[in-house]
């Protein structure tokens, strides 16, 4: 149903904003109800240091500074693989580097408005131009103005000031506008405790993943092994012919020590196609239903999945067509986001997937393992292998199918299962105990 608000003239001139999307009642009711305690702006907290991290090249190497990309920013801390520039600390300035306490916002791209926080294990790392940096002066507890940002009352700030339709981004001007309610430091510092509580189970979690990973690459006798990219190589005209593929990155000769590094496994390989159960089944939303639907975006480096929303099916793009089971993996078919794979757990059963995703189980496989399995240098080093295109594009099923499995030993799965059930089920608690500190901190502000 349409809404019809009455807006002051002076409010739209204070606001700098003509669209009747900024003045919805719920920004409106937010806005208010934060202005009831004592509060300050963004721009306040932060004494007016609010910057854009480094517009660099992507050239990363093994050594150097972290480096923190705006995919990296997920529940705690940071996900997936993070990479290093060739810079030293003194080659940076103190606003291109990263303390303790500084919090970041993405501004531009699919994770727009994800928030994340700096704790020791990053600081003095450096980050991404789609990153905002600022760091909260004026004695406010920085734990509990990321804990804020997450909350609806955050929440609902960074989308009303975000601007632009097909990229939604939001600017340092826009974001220097945000309020954050000034609580009694008692309480901040409750919520900042419940932070570091939650991200030890977290912490413990990754230990686990870590040791599940670790028992997969021992049984391989991979453990340290990096492939090495040849500057010049020969290919016979057959093997070109054989596969029809004419880029020298194809033939690049680790994937071909890769390959035999999978025929020696004692235990023997198949096919993908041969031990491999796909879900291929088309799934079509009913227009007013609502769905958990997942897309790319939302899984992190190590198989998080994070979906907090709802949509009717009409708003689901065209892309959610597969409907999941709990136990089946989902893993990425394109080219820039490989390592988006995760294990469906009993909460995520039914929910929409993307088609980006090829969605699988097996009988001769644990899931757990084919998650490691998928997750693994050397077997994202095949899936890149396959992918043709640049960074949007990706593998087809038929290559995918040709791709070597080793059968892995059910002693070592079952050692695999055991850490990630126990790496997922300590995540869980971490996520419960997050969500309870948001709930404290939106409760508190609605005494008001």
């Amino acid at each position: 149903m349409a809404q019809i608000s009455i807006i002051k003239k002076k409010d739209v001139l204070k606001g700098g904003r003509l669209d009747a999307e900024y003045f919805k009642s719920e920004y409106l009711e937010v806005e208010n109800k934060i202005k009831s305690w004592g509060y300050k702006t963004i721009s306040d907290l932060a004494g007016g240091c609010v910057n854009y991290g480094l517009n660099v090249d992507p050239f990363y190497t093994d050594v150097g500074i972290k480096f923190i990309r705006a995919q990296n920013l997920k529940e705690f801390g940071f996900e997936g693989e993070i990479l290093n520039i060739p810079y030293s600390k003194e080659d940076l300035s103190e606003r291109e580097l990263l303390q303790t306490g500084d919090l970041m916002i993405v501004r531009s791209g699919a994770n727009v408005g994800d928030i994340g926080i700096i704790t020791d294990e990053f600081k003095e790392s450096s980050f991404g131009s789609y990153i905002i940096k600022f760091d909260v002066k004026d004695h406010i507890n920085p734990y509990f103005v990321y804990i804020f940002l997450k909350t609806k009352y955050g929440r609902l700030q960074t989308v009303r000031f975000r601007s632009g339709a097909a990229q939604p981004n939001i600017s340092i001007p826009n974001l220097n506008k945000i309020l954050v309610p000034i609580l009694n430091s008692k309480f901040q510092k409750d919520i900042e405790n419940d932070f570091f509580k939650a991200k030890e189970k977290q912490e413990k979690a990754k230990t686990l993943y870590k040791k599940a990973e670790k028992i997969l690459l021992e049984e391989f006798g991979l453990i340290g092994y990096k492939t090495e990219h040849a500057l010049t190589f020969e290919v016979k005209r057959k093997d070109i012919e054989s596969v029809k593929r004419f880029d020298a990155e194809y033939f690049q000769p680790k994937y071909e020590d890769i390959i035999k590094k999978i025929h020696g496994y004692k235990m023997g390989f198949a096919n993908a196609e041969d031990i491999l159960i796909f879900n291929k089944k088309n799934f079509f939303p009913k227009e007013d239903v609502l769905y958990n639907y997942l897309p790319l975006s939302k899984v992190s480096g190590v198989g998080d999945i994070d979906v907090s929303e709802r949509e009717l099916g009409r708003n689901l793009p065209t892309r959610a067509r597969r409907r999941v089971q709990a136990g089946e993996v989902i893993l990425s078919s394109i080219k820039g986001s490989l390592e988006s794979s995760a294990l469906i757990q009993q909460e995520h059963n039914n929910m929409i997937v993307s088609t980006g995703f090829y969605v699988f189980h097996s009988n001769k496989i644990n899931s757990e393992t084919l998650l490691i399995l998928f997750k693994s240098r050397f077997m994202l080093e095949l899936l890149e292998r396959i992918s043709k295109g640049a960074i949007l594009g990706g593998y087809d099923l038929e290559s995918f199918e040709k791709i070597k499995i080793p059968l892995v030993r059910q002693k070592i799965q079952k050692q695999i299962a055991e850490k990630i059930q126990e790496s997922h089920k300590l995540r869980k608690e971490s996520k419960k105990m997050l969500e309870s500190a948001k709930k404290k901190v939106e409760e508190e502000i609605e005494k008001a």
